[in-house]
């Protein structure tokens, strides 16, 4: 999970409600939490102090954006070893989300991406526009209950998870500038790489930034200002000028 909070994004307080709900959501016998600090402000750093026996905290002197610090705490990944990204502003609401997600893959090795699904996210099954027309489908059988997935063309980056599998192929995040994009572009490479992406919608989660702030104006303006560059980014990527593959300290 990457954290870049300060005075006047005011993200402290979401910071710490996802991390309780990762307290009350996550097997930590089984599971870690790796949270990398993009130079937050006092109030954060604090909240990650009082959290540290159960979360390992790499701390940057600047904001490297989402990528690169997810990067840094996918660098210690074992072998075999599923990963997610996770944002700092939500909250889940039941508890073995994390082996549902494990589960699903391991159902259907296919899957590359997995994510859990917010309420403002576009995809339906009827949707007019065929980019964010989904599929439901339900995973499971003889001796195995029933997961539900929506297939779709790219997951939110809010929670998802990357199959080991799939990470072997394409290695690490990438994003043009400091945010905005990295899910998308996963979501293409995933599709290259010869994997599929979902939801589990049944998992139920809140997004918890309120937004309508200067904040959440700049980051709309930045994706604004990225379009003409991605839509290069994505047609090198599917005509195979661009490798997949990005190494965790990718900075072009």
């Amino acid at each position: 999970m990457a954290v870049f909070d300060n005075e006047e994004n005011n993200r402290t307080q979401y910071t710490k409600r996802t991390l309780e709900c990762l307290m009350d959501t996550v097997d930590l016998a089984f599971h870690r939490i790796h949270v990398i600090d993009n130079a937050s402000c006092k109030a954060t750093k604090q909240v990650l102090k009082d959290f540290e026996p159960y979360i390992t905290v790499h701390t940057n002197g600047q904001n490297l954006g989402t990528a690169r610090a997810v990067n840094i705490g996918w660098k210690h990944r074992q072998p075999g070893e599923h990963a997610i990204k996770m944002d700092n502003d939500v909250v889940i609401h039941s508890k073995g989300w994390v082996e549902e997600m494990e589960e699903a893959i391991m159902l259907d090795p296919k899957i590359g991406i997995v994510g859990l699904k917010r309420r403002d996210c576009w995809e339906k099954p009827n949707h007019d526009n065929p980019h964010y027309k989904s599929t439901l489908e339900l995973l499971g059988g003889v001796n195995h209950k029933w997961i539900p997935i929506e297939k779709v063309n790219h997951v939110m980056g809010t929670c998802q998870m990357y199959n080991s599998d799939l990470l072997d192929k394409i290695g690490y995040l990438y994003q043009p500038r400091l945010y905005g994009f990295d899910d998308i572009i996963s979501a293409i490479r995933c599709h290259i790489a010869g994997f599929y992406s979902c939801f589990l919608p049944h998992i139920d989660i809140d997004h918890i930034d309120t937004g309508g702030d200067e904040y959440t104006t700049q980051k709309q303006d930045m994706v604004q200002e990225q379009l003409t560059q991605y839509y290069l980014i994505r047609k090198q990527y599917l005509n195979g000028q661009r490798d997949i593959y990005t190494k965790a300290n990718y900075k072009k």
